[in-house]
């Protein structure tokens, strides 16, 4: 039960018409405290007693996409063995409360309302908890009750198919030998005289009998695509929010579509790395992404990429237009040496530009739908 600021106006009023009724002998000043005390004993017995509800909130959707319609149901049943009082139900959504009324209820009977979200932006919304809500007529006291917990829907970026356009940048490497030897992989190499130790399984036995002494085959190390997306969250390299909304959708497109490729993938962003499991779970943590003061700017990207993941083969730094040419070079100088490296700048507006210079391609996307013809003049 929870007593209202008008509660405790009140209630101190209503004791000083006492007290000071009782001290200077005023009746008509100790009456009206006395009235006043006796609507706050009567406004606390409206709130006693307890309803028996059981109450179930059921999102059709636990996850949809910006401007997809999201709907919910809130049902409300009477577990009781007396027929329930008409009741006020009240249903945080996000920031705002929506306030459901329930009539009364036969033992066992249950009403339906119907609500929807609003999906305008990225975003996880918290649903509920539902509480259900007594008062008296005027404001003075208030009890509620918890009747469910918090539920969590999530408003994923909007996203871009890229099949057949970035396959040249997010190409799987796997097979591509390096210069550095193994005695087991998958690529053959060439022949050199048995060891002790080594793995008798390896011993090449035709050329054993042909030169008369043990020869085991020697290999080149394999390696596979380790692509990684890096984000800018700092607010300084963004002219706005929407232009950071495009840029979480740029790195949400790269990542799905990497992840639906069965490529490894890394995706940094804010203060550790998204889950890259499967494409709703990285949905769901980009939901959840924000600018923050003193989060990783476009200067600090290549670094985090090569602190975190050394053996990248191809990074992608995305960002917004408030960061320059210099800066933007100066974050990628740190990525580790001989990686594919692509800086992404997302201007709202502005013209597809593609620059490269050896490994280093500067690209520009003005709007989501141009990410597709972005990545092909990069591999071009």
């Amino acid at each position: 039960m929870r007593i209202s600021p008008l509660g405790w106006g009140t209630a101190v009023v209503a004791v000083l018409g006492l007290v000071a009724g009782r001290w200077l002998g005023w009746l008509e000043v100790a009456a009206v405290g006395a009235a006043l005390a006796a609507v706050l004993v009567v406004s606390g017995l409206m709130v006693l007693g307890r309803s028996r509800f059981g109450v179930v909130v059921d999102l059709a959707d636990r996850r949809v996409r910006v401007g997809e319609r999201a709907v919910g149901r809130v049902e409300v049943r009477n577990a009781g063995r007396r027929r329930s009082l008409p009741a006020r139900i009240e249903l945080p959504v996000g920031s705002s409360v929506a306030e459901l009324g329930v009539p009364g209820l036969a033992p066992g009977a249950s009403h339906d309302e119907l609500f929807a979200v609003p999906t305008s932006r990225r975003a996880v919304v918290v649903v509920g908890p539902v509480r259900s809500v007594r008062g008296d007529p005027f404001g003075l006291v208030r009890r509620s009750i918890r009747w469910t917990s918090p539920v969590e829907l999530f408003v994923h970026p909007l996203t871009v198919g890229l099949s057949g356009s970035g396959s040249g940048v997010l190409r799987d490497l796997e097979g591509q030998s390096t210069r550095d030897l193994s005695d087991s992989d998958l690529s053959f190499h060439a022949l050199r005289d048995y060891v002790a130790g080594d793995d008798r399984r390896y011993i090449h036995w035709r050329t054993t009998a042909r030169r008369g002494s043990l020869m085991v085959k020697q290999f080149e190390d394999t390696r596979r695509t380790q692509t990684v997306i890096a984000l800018a969250t700092d607010p300084r390299d963004y002219a706005d929010d929407d232009e950071f909304e495009l840029a979480v959708s740029v790195v949400a497109s790269l990542a799905v579509h990497t992840i639906r490729e069965q490529r490894d993938i890394a995706v940094l962003a804010g203060p550790g790395a998204l889950r890259v499991q499967t494409p709703p779970l990285l949905l769901d943590d980009c939901a959840r992404l924000t600018q923050a003061d003193g989060g990783a700017g476009a200067a600090l990207l290549g670094r985090r990429v090569a602190r975190e993941t050394p053996d990248v083969s191809v990074a992608i730094l995305v960002t917004g237009s408030a960061v320059d040419d210099a800066t933007l070079r100066l974050g990628a100088r740190h990525v580790p040496t001989g990686t594919r490296t692509v800086v992404v700048r997302c201007q709202r507006g502005a013209e597809v530009a593609v620059r490269t210079q050896g490994t280093l391609s500067m690209a520009t996307a003005g709007a989501l739908s141009d990410l597709p013809r972005m990545l092909r003049r990069v591999v071009a």
